[in-house]
């Protein structure tokens, strides 16, 4: 990923998120969304090469969903915000 397509902080930290089953979710990867952290189509024109995860819940969970949007586990946390 270059530099014009790194995405945007939306907070140095995880959204703890309650997830339903069988729901459908779409995950901001560029940090654009005024829906955190779920997308809302912000990445369309300047982060287009950025696109949202999207997956299908396979159980009821509490989850921790990515903020800072460099997880190397997406969409979930994996603690990355701590060496930024």
């Amino acid at each position: 990923m270059s530099n014009t397509e790194e995405p945007l902080i939306a907070q140095k930290g995880p959204f703890r998120i309650e997830l339903l089953a069988t729901y459908r979710y779409a995950w901001c990867a560029c940090g654009m969304s005024k829906m955190q952290p779920f997308c809302d189509g912000s990445h369309t024109g300047s982060k287009a090469g950025i696109k949202p995860v999207i997956w299908v819940q396979d159980r009821d969970a509490t989850v921790l969903l990515c903020g800072c949007k460099r997880t190397g586990k997406q969409p979930f946390c994996d603690s990355t915000h701590k060496t930024l």
